[in-house]
């Protein structure tokens, strides 16, 4: 069996049942508090016919065991999840199953890229590609306790050159990048393929090298004295607007 420290850690009701749901073969353990005895009782029982253990345990140790006091009561210990390589000649269908795909380019906190796995899956995203980009945020305890499930309804991938895939993508997606200033409004972003939003660094945005793969730039109009949004918040916005 896996050592706890190779494993991810998933936090809360919502995020525990979300990787029982897609794929319990892949949850090692489970402990909970005596406050969540009704949502465990299910993934236990998934357990005991898989011969793997579960446990009720005291708060300080649930804490310890979660490496956070944000577990919701509930924790699961999972094999980590594969992010496969983006084949962008050859691209999935799940790519273009939704009208909107976020990508994510040099997104460096793990909060923000739950953030916006959430809001992509509350809005029927299918997808999310993650680039090469060294500051990039990567699959986490931090991600899947933000996305409260979120992360496991979507298919992710890993482009290497994001430039490169998003060129491959076309004719049959239209990548958009989202920049602080100069791109039209959501509402004349072209429609009749699926969107790829591609959403950039939270301190320096989007590379120029990947802004130049975009056909279209979009911005969203401030209509206050704040100058931007963060970028979790942003992709919520934009999705929403550009789901429509």
């Amino acid at each position: 069996m896996s050592k706890s420290q190779d494993l991810d850690r998933h936090c809360g009701p919502a995020a525990v049942a979300a990787v029982f749901a897609r794929r319990p073969q892949d949850v090692m353990r489970l402990f909970h508090s005596q406050d969540r005895r009704r949502e465990a009782g299910p993934h236990c029982a998934v357990l005991a016919r898989m011969r793997r253990p579960y446990r009720e345990v005291p708060s300080a140790d649930l804490a310890r065991i979660a490496g956070t006091q944000h577990h919701g009561g509930i924790v699961a210990l999972a094999l980590p999840r594969a992010v496969p390589a983006l084949d962008a000649r050859h691209p999935p269908a799940v790519l273009r199953a939704a009208r909107v795909m976020p990508v994510l380019d040099g997104i460096g906190n793990p909060h923000n890229l739950g953030a916006i796995a959430r809001s992509a899956a509350f809005f029927g995203c299918r997808a999310m590609v993650l680039s090469g980009d060294p500051r990039q945020a990567g699959l986490s305890d931090a991600a899947f306790r933000t996305s409260e499930g979120g992360l496991e309804a979507l298919e992710v991938f890993r482009a290497v050159d994001l430039p490169l895939a998003l060129r491959a993508l076309a004719p049959g997606m239209l990548a958009i990048a989202a920049v602080p200033r100069g791109g039209v409004p959501p509402g004349e972003v072209p429609r009749g393929v699926p969107l790829a939003l591609v959403l950039g660094n939270e301190e320096d945005g989007l590379t120029p090298a990947t802004v130049a793969a975009c056909p279209v730039r979009v911005t969203l109009p401030a209509a206050g004295p704040v100058e931007s949004l963060n970028v979790s918040v942003a992709a919520a916005v934009l999705i929403h607007a550009l789901s429509a």
